[in-house]
């Protein structure tokens, strides 16, 4: 096994040895069955870090610098069954590290793909699944109305559809899907450059725990005026990751950061430094700007985010569902 293969299985192993996951039990009992977990796949922003044109990051040089575009995997190892939350131009690798955590028959071996809006850091990983590459046959595609008519009618997603490389399963906003026979993702409306689809957050529900994948929305204060407020999502969910895409306004010099509007971690840590401690430690920063020092390890800007009681998240952390 490759060192990288340890790092990335050796987690999933203490997960599921966890006290009440799958501890061993006496002589004659049946043991209880591991927990669904997730696991992140991916925390940049959808051009990834480095990003293109970037001639000058030393995350060229250095691989271990490198992050891959934003994306989660639902693993629920009773059946067998792997989801993927976001589909992003790195999803081969994002597959490759999927299948040495949680190995599956078949190809691509996913149960479904579930979508959360149509920029391309979400949606364009799917091109991998056509017949140029890997060819599959009817992966589930859960996508919001807007979404799903986007890849029927656009080329050339409708290629994948007509081909039955895909199947469109229609979500809608507020209702469960069921996901297996232990899991639900309820898909949340959230406001966004909705230029192609309607952009939701996906709120993930295991037998135990819940989690929240909220990489992209454009203002709390937007979510607000719509009638849904940050703190009482928090409050049903028991992690949540959040769009941390921006650290702070002026980031990206000459550009108004108006055009690209995204709630700076600065101001999520301002609106919930008021809550409970234990409210605050759900949070999890994910969707990071290559312009973002977290995404660089910047150590002031980390201490900045541990100091409000809150985390970055980080490739290959897992939690039990």
């Amino acid at each position: 096994m490759t060192r990288r293969a340890r790092r990335w299985l050796l987690p999933v192993l203490a997960l599921a040895l966890a006290p009440g996951i799958a501890a061993r039990v006496g002589p004659g009992a049946t043991p209880a069955p591991a927990a669904p977990f997730a696991v992140v796949l991916g925390i940049a922003q959808d051009g990834g870090y480095p990003q293109a044109g970037t001639r000058e990051s030393a995350a060229w040089d250095d691989p271990a610098q490198r992050r891959l575009v934003a994306s989660l995997a639902v693993v629920d190892p009773q059946s067998g069954e792997r989801w993927l939350v976001d589909c992003t131009p790195d999803f081969p690798q994002q597959l490759h590290r999927l299948d040495e955590i949680a190995p599956a028959q078949g190809t691509p071996g996913l149960a479904g793909i579930l979508l959360t809006h149509a920029h391309v850091g979400h949606y364009a990983g799917l091109i991998h699944l056509g017949r140029e590459s890997m060819s599959a046959h009817e992966v589930p595609v859960y996508a919001m109305p807007r979404m799903a008519d986007f890849l029927r009618k656009n080329g050339p997603w409708e290629l994948l559809v007509r081909l039955r490389n895909v199947v469109i399963v229609p979500l809608a906003a507020g209702t469960p899907m069921r996901l297996g026979a232990r899991l639900t993702a309820t898909p949340l409306l959230v406001p966004h450059r909705d230029e192609y689809s309607e952009t939701v957050a996906f709120r993930i529900a295991g037998p135990t725990r819940s989690l929240l994948w909220l990489p992209d929305i454009d203002k709390w204060e937007k979510w607000d005026a719509q009638g849904t407020k940050l703190e009482d999502v928090l409050a049903r969910v028991d992690v949540a990751y959040v769009d941390g895409t921006f650290f702070a306004d002026g980031e990206i010099p000459g550009r108004p950061m108006t055009e690209i509007p995204h709630p700076f971690v600065r101001e999520t840590i301002a609106r919930l430094a008021r809550l409970p401690a234990a409210e605050r430690r759900k949070v999890h920063f994910v969707h990071l700007n290559r312009t973002n020092p977290l995404v660089r390890g910047d150590a002031k800007a980390r201490a900045e985010v541990a100091a409000a009681g809150m985390a970055v998240a980080e490739e290959g952390e897992r939690q039990a569902l």
